[in-house]
């Protein structure tokens, strides 16, 4: 049995995605930003594409940029924000400690240019209040930028009440909504967003192209410089194939959503009911503000990269974490903020679900998996030291 769990790594291309984007690459091929009538044709296209990405948010059309994907999204927003508040005086940016590395890489580039960058401390279920934010805003506050729902423990934050705070104060907010599209109901205006992330991958789109939603009036920073399109503030020819597909994509997971969650959440629950039983166990995230298909559980004893490897041999994929720090050595900065020990941060397993997985497969990954934890608890000797009493378990 071979099992695709990692879809926040990435989802499979729908084949209505696929079929969807093909007559870009031969039929509909010219450029959008051509006057002539095949360039004309392109142009109507995108227009479709943006409004309806713009429906599946409750944002107006010309409210969305297509970008790359997620990381050129934050990128911007974050920038642009910086900037406006810069102009005025002020340079003080709140965020939180487990963001993704889009987010958290260009904090740290805005603090060497004089920025002042407050991270707040995430609760050990994952969470962050928004009475914390209210207490961290101060009159240089010029943006508040907190995800969604976290890439790696699945737990969805207080988006609607926290940027309502942010709206009371007169602070810009942004979210990182990569995770969260297209697997939750977003409403930007209702839920007092001036700023979003998104990309197309995440939910049975292409690679490659992405969305920052801006409301209108916020003054964006160019991040790519060149041509006009996207209203002059993303350089670039448009890639049509694939934003296409991305509006396919997003329209398909928006409806679905009530259809797919109940399905995807009974799998999830079984999941962690089931992997909970192994002894010295422990979920990471909260246990229901959680994103529908998100598993992730750290097991004291051994190492995350050796049960993976070991899983992957029974055909199961999974992860650790984010794809985007696989080649590091480092624990998941994600469980160290969650207060996770080194030690037992090592020791994490990502299990990621969508709607074409099924009951059966669930069982299978908790049978393997309790058997390969054992094996490798066996070979340990942190394991052998902590049955002798040598050591106190750390996950009773």
């Amino acid at each position: 049995m071979n099992i695709y769990a990692d879809n926040a790594a990435t989802t499979k291309t729908s084949r209505t995605v696929i079929d969807a984007m093909l007559p870009y690459f031969d039929k509909f091929y010219a450029n959008p930003s051509s006057l002539h009538t095949p360039g004309q044709e392109a142009m109507e296209a995108l227009t479709r594409a943006r409004e309806a990405v713009a429906k599946c948010i409750g944002a107006k059309p010309n409210e969305i940029i297509f970008t790359s994907g997620g990381s050129e999204a934050d990128n911007q927003a974050i920038v642009s924000a910086a900037m406006i508040g810069k102009s005025k005086g002020k340079m003080h940016i709140i965020s939180t400690a487990f963001e993704h590395h889009a987010v958290l890489h260009t904090l740290d580039k805005l603090e060497k240019e004089g920025f002042k960058i407050t991270l707040l401390d995430v609760h050990e279920n994952g969470m962050v209040s928004a009475e914390q934010v209210r207490e961290a805003i101060c009159d240089d506050t010029c943006l508040v930028t907190i995800m969604y729902a976290n890439n790696e423990i699945g737990s969805i934050q207080p988006i609607k009440e926290i940027g309502a705070v942010c709206k009371e104060k007169n602070v810009l907010f942004h979210t990182d909504a990569v995770q969260a599209v297209g697997h939750v109901h977003i409403d930007v205006k209702d839920e007092n967003i001036d700023m979003l992330s998104m990309s197309a991958h995440k939910f049975h789109g292409p690679k490659g192209v992405g969305v920052l939603y801006a409301r209108t009036g916020i003054r964006l920073t160019n991040i790519i410089e060149g041509g006009a399109q996207e209203k002059g503030k993303r350089a670039g020819t448009h890639n049509m194939p694939a934003i296409a597909g991305m509006a396919v994509a997003i329209k398909e997971a928006c409806d679905a959503i009530d259809t797919h969650t109940p399905k995807i959440v009974k799998m999830r629950d079984k999941l962690i009911e089931g992997l909970l039983q192994i002894p010295h166990t422990v979920l990471n995230g909260d246990r229901y503000s959680r994103l529908p298909g998100n598993v992730n559980v750290c097991f004291e004893g051994i190492e995350g990269e050796s049960l993976l490897l070991m899983l992957d041999m029974d055909g199961i994929y999974a992860s650790s974490g984010s794809a985007c720090t696989s080649g590091s050595l480092d624990p998941s900065h994600v469980l160290l903020a969650i207060g996770r020990p080194h030690e037992i941060a090592h020791g994490s397993l990502r299990l990621s679900i969508d709607y074409d997985n099924t009951d059966e497969e669930m069982d299978y990954i908790i049978e393997k998996t309790k058997k390969v934890v054992e094996y490798l608890r066996n070979m340990s000797p942190v394991w052998s030291d902590l049955k002798k009493g040598k050591r106190e378990y750390v996950i009773q």
